[in-house]
């Protein structure tokens, strides 16, 4: 299994992290007076290539974020903006880097509040950083309440102020930024929801933090990347066939039939050799009508499946789509999950057990993976936090590698490491294309790829093949689309043409 906690370069910090890494960058040599002028530069050339040359207001707080706010808002007067800075608090109050920066400005620093905004066309947020543990309140509050009525651009420090930047959730009120600023690593805020939303557009660039000091810190925390599976992926080999490229088991239901349909071609287009779709005998012509290059084979009346498991070939099996909640579908997941093969289980074949969800806990095995979207989580889950605090819990419960879907869709594994995801477009809110993720997993699993980067590389091809469809997508596109995301990676990869 690959090492997720080498390369660290998509690694997510939280603010205690960044913390951690600050202070080791500075026991190497780094001054602390150096990192925060290469992060307030870097603000101030952000600025410079958005914005128009205009008014700015830099909104300074009493910590280090203010500190940085100092030396964008002297950078920024040297290359000719008008620059006005409000401070939250007194200059003499300033410790540190932050006072030596406050130092260095030479023009006037007035005191924080709404008037300060007044005549300005762009605003710097640099009042708090990712590591705010409280509501913001008095003046400050009273500030960012104006600002985020007045409609002003805002580029935010490190975060928008208000944001958890481990979490992403508002603290209380939050800035809603256009373009946030961010150093060396970013952090699970900026990724997750709605912290994403309100962060803007998000530059993460490096301060002069040497990427030794992550081995200390052990990130387990990271945005999904091929870097992170490339090197797991199975491309087809010149010595591949079918049969080793694996044998696909999608069990249907006789509800919905158009589901287990969508998740065995999505199966089929990322590479699994051979794909076969259990059906209930009821609907079995239907499916079987429907489908070219995947097998359909009709179950018993009882809708047992030791005759479909017969087959020891089959060494990947998905269910839940389209299954509906009943005892049935209850006894066809404890009966694959019985086998031990790697299997996905999405959708009714979570929900039915709302009612025994230790009865599922108890039967899950390491080769599971469960892809839940919000609701469906909670009829299983009592896991309680953020959405990467839950992922990560319920992974540990479970034993099993746990996808928490949505637009931040969250991977975990029961060791801790979670992936956040960040490509998928809004068109994805769309019926039909969780089927066809389940699906991408299975036939990835089918492959050989090991349930964690299964779920994480299924997950990144889900979103990429949703932007090569953008406006209008429905479900049916997405397996379509698998073989240009696959060549879109292929390029990215290995600088194919």
């Amino acid at each position: 299994m690959k090492d997720f906690t080498r390369p660290f370069k998509h690694c997510l910090l939280t603010p205690a992290q960044m913390g951690d890494a600050d202070q080791a960058a500075i026991r190497r040599g780094v001054a602390g007076t150096q990192l925060m002028e290469a992060a307030g530069a870097a603000v101030a050339q952000a600025v410079l290539t958005r914005w128009a040359l205009g008014p700015v207001t830099v909104l300074c707080g009493p910590g280090n974020n203010g500190g940085d706010g100092f030396v964008a808002a002297r950078l920024l007067e040297q290359a000719g903006w008008p620059v006005r800075v409000a401070l939250l608090g007194r200059l003499s109050a300033l410790r540190g880097d932050a006072a030596l920066q406050a130092r260095a400005w030479t023009g006037e620093v007035v005191a924080l509040g709404p008037a300060v905004l007044e005549g300005a066309a762009l605003v710097i947020d640099a009042l708090f950083g990712a590591g705010l543990s409280r509501p913001l309140a008095g003046v400050a509050l009273d500030t960012v309440r104006c600002l985020n009525q007045s409609g002003l651009p805002v580029c935010a420090v490190d975060v928008p102020s208000g944001l958890d930047g481990a979490s992403g959730q508002p603290l209380g009120e939050v800035v809603q930024a256009d373009l946030t600023v961010s150093f060396f690593r970013k952090k699970p805020g900026h990724l997750l929801l709605p912290g994403r939303a309100l962060c803007g557009e998000l530059h993460c660039v490096p301060i002069g933090i040497p990427d030794e000091v992550l081995a200390d810190i052990a990130p387990t925390c990271f945005e999904n990347h091929p870097d992170l599976w490339c090197d797991v992926y199975p491309w087809p080999q010149l010595s591949s066939h079918k049969y080793s490229r694996g044998h696909a088991l999608v069990v249907g239901g006789d509800t919905m039939l158009g589901a287990p349909r969508l998740a065995s071609l999505a199966a089929a287009r990322v590479g699994a050799g051979l794909v076969t779709l259990a059906s209930p005998s009821d609907v079995w012509p239907i499916q079987a009508a429907a489908l070219t290059s995947v097998m359909v084979q009709a179950l018993p009346q009882s809708g047992e499946l030791d005759e479909v498991l017969a087959d020891t070939r089959r060494n990947a099996v998905l269910i839940g789509p389209g299954m509906g909640v009943s005892a049935r579908t209850q006894a066809q997941v404890l009966a694959l999950l019985a086998g031990r093969r790697a299997t996905v289980l999405d959708a009714d074949a979570l929900s039915t057990f709302e009612s025994a969800p230790k009865r599922l806990l108890g039967a899950l095995h390491p080769g599971c993976v469960l892809t839940p979207h919000e609701g469906e989580f909670a009829r299983v889950f009592p896991c309680v936090g953020n959405k990467l605090q839950r992922a990560r819990e319920a992974a540990r419960l479970s034993g099993a590698v746990l996808v928490l879907k949505g637009a931040d869709t969250v991977i975990a594994h029961p060791d801790g490491r979670a992936v956040i995801n960040a490509n998928a477009p809004p068109v994805l809110a769309t019926g039909g294309a969780g089927d066809v993720l389940a699906g991408l997993i299975l036939g990835l699993l089918a492959q050989g790829m090991a349930t964690f980067e299964a779920a994480c590389a299924a997950v990144y091809l889900h979103g990429l093949a949703a932007q090569q469809v953008g406006p209008g997508l429905i479900a049916e596109d997405l397996p379509t689309m698998i073989p240009a995301a696959l060549r879109t990676l292929r390029v990215a990869l290995f600088k194919e043409a």
